[in-house]
């Protein structure tokens, strides 16, 4: 029988789709060996659906029926001028004074939902960074599962998704934007049962697409996992990420 992956309802990001990031990690596990990976999301992935699983020498295809889903390939790391590190205390604080909490287009979003509850959602709800004048996004990620494991890939790249997206809202006029592509590494495992950090900013923007970059850091500062990421803004006026 030919793989096969579901999506529960669990990992949505908006109510109807799953986490683009989750979606992303899931195709890059069938990438056996790439030391990074990107995928593209091709249709907002549907949740409680099998998707077939297609899997080439160096890349892979999630499909439901004739449409692709999501492709994912081998890649080269990203090159990142990753910014300064950004100490626990700083990103609590950074959560804290989100403007998610107030204004959120997808509040039970897996990752950045203010509306998850710890131990349900990842709760990745980035703010600014308060006295830092760089462009830059961060939260505390308290990670699930017992001390001594590792966080799974997909929980990875959910985490180095959000921060990226969101980062949309230091970006003067930008609408709410979905992820587009998503090219990761992780260079090193993400402790389980331990407070880490994640970060986002912004790189440029292109018309309606949005080159952005996210990471996250040990308790240390060292990056754990990096990603740079497209995000493509929705036609309309619907406002952004932290309105």
């Amino acid at each position: 029988m030919a793989d096969q992956v579901t999506i529960d309802r669990r990992f949505r990001g908006p109510p109807d789709s799953a986490n683009g990031g989750y979606t992303c990690g899931l195709a890059a596990a069938f990438l056996d060996g790439a030391e990074a990976a990107e995928v593209t999301l091709r249709v907002p992935p549907p949740l409680s659906v099998p998707l077939a699983v297609e899997r080439a020498p160096a890349s892979v295809e999630l499909r439901s029926g004739e449409t692709v889903v999501a492709q994912g390939r081998a890649a080269p790391p990203p090159e990142l001028d990753l910014p300064d590190p950004v100490g626990i205390d700083a990103a609590a604080r950074a959560r804290e004074s989100s403007p998610l909490h107030h204004r959120h287009p997808f509040p039970t979003c897996f990752v950045c939902g203010p509306e998850r509850e710890p131990g349900d959602g990842l709760r990745i709800v980035c703010g600014p960074v308060p006295g830092r004048e760089d462009e830059l996004l961060a939260s505390t990620w308290e990670t699930p599962g017992t001390a001594g494991d590792e966080v799974p890939r997909e929980l990875v790249w959910s985490a180095l998704d959000c921060p990226s997206g969101l980062a949309g809202m230091l970006v003067p006029g930008l609408g709410l934007t979905v992820l587009g592509r998503l090219t990761a590494q992780l260079l090193r495992p993400v402790p389980a049962g331990e407070t880490v950090v994640a970060i986002g900013w912004p790189l440029k923007r292109e018309g309606r697409k949005l080159q952005s970059a996210s990471a996250v850091l040990g308790e240390s500062g060292r990056p754990l996992a990096i990603a740079a990421a497209t995000w493509i803004e929705l036609r309309g006026r619907t406002p952004g990420y932290g309105g």
